[in-house]
């Protein structure tokens, strides 16, 4: 079923961001406000939705600037902004959640991210903690380190000889191409995201998807994931804060789910404890697209449930 509603929301920053919105079927009991991945869009997440939305969840889910019908000036497709990238991406992540709090007051918010909105939403989450009632972070990697610096170092170089603006040659090779060469007798270099033949080939076919992201975008994303593999960076959140910490045993952006259990090892170390953590058997990269997106969507739900109680 499409979404309820579509429409245009002015953040702070300038950005016009495309929002879409899902009733609860009845009183809704708590909001989920989803974030979506790199080169993809919020459009895609109508049936994880449509399954919230019969259990009773509104759901909100936005165009990050650079993707799908979000217009900015300083932000066409592949671009956060012209500088201070991330922080604006932030900025508009909270704008949503203004909206959310004036539309549904008093209704918990669950932050949601998966890929690069797992990014988003951690980031999100280290500032604002205290609007979130819990945080579902998924199939995300943020004990990059070393390799982390080095794609900075990579970008640096490409920046100085291509500029910020342009497509990144060497990160789409680095990532994306090189995660579809891994996964074994593989169709296409998507393959990486699901076992479903279908849905990969949705993602191919769909204009807004798959697209190479611009240097400084890539500079931006890394930045991010960097930020959340810092100890320092989880002073404010509260320890007590539900979390779940997904990820998938085949996924090469996570590092095969190490990325997923890592995150977890140090977050329960840091104090947080009320953290669940799960890496899905033979699960590729978008969880919410896999063979066995059922049985994953179902955990979603019992987790939701539990933390609203």
């Amino acid at each position: 079923m499409p979404f309820s509603q579509q429409r245009t929301v002015r953040s702070p920053t300038g950005a016009d961001l495309n929002l879409f919105v899902k009733q609860a079927d009845g009183q809704p009991r708590a909001v989920v406000q989803i974030n979506h991945g790199l080169a993809e869009h919020a459009a895609r997440y109508a049936r994880f939705a449509d399954f919230l939305a019969a259990r009773g969840f509104r759901i909100y889910v936005h165009d990050h600037r650079g993707h799908g019908a979000t217009k900015a000036p300083d932000a066409p497709l592949g671009r956060f902004a012209d500088r201070d990238g991330p922080a604006k991406v932030i900025a508009d992540v909270n704008a949503i959640h203004d909206l959310i709090a004036t539309e549904q007051p008093g209704l918990p918010v669950i932050l949601f991210g998966h890929s690069m909105g797992a990014s988003v939403a951690l980031n999100y989450l280290l500032a604002h903690s205290p609007r979130v009632h819990a945080a579902a972070i998924w199939n995300g990697n943020f004990s990059q380190g070393l390799l982390g610096q080095v794609a900075l170092g990579i970008l640096a170089w490409e920046r100085m000889r291509l500029g910020s603006d342009v497509p990144s040659r060497l990160l789409p090779k680095l990532t994306f191409q090189a995660w579809g060469k891994a996964v074994p007798n593989h169709r296409t270099l998507f393959d990486w995201l699901s076992r479903d033949e279908a849905e990969v080939a949705k993602y191919i076919a769909d204009p807004l998807c798959g697209w190479d992201a611009s240097v400084s975008m890539w500079r931006e994303v890394v930045s991010m994931a960097l930020n959340g593999g810092k100890d320092a960076s989880f002073a404010a959140v509260r320890r007590d804060l539900p979390v779940a910490v997904i990820g998938g045993e085949k996924d090469p952006a996570s590092d095969y789910g190490k990325g997923t259990t890592h995150l977890a090892n140090r977050m329960r170390k840091m104090g947080f404890s009320n953290l669940v953590s799960k890496v899905y058997a033979e699960t590729r990269h978008e969880s919410l697209n896999e063979v066995n997106r059922d049985v994953i969507m179902n955990d979603f739900a019992a987790w939701a449930d539990g933390v609203l109680k």
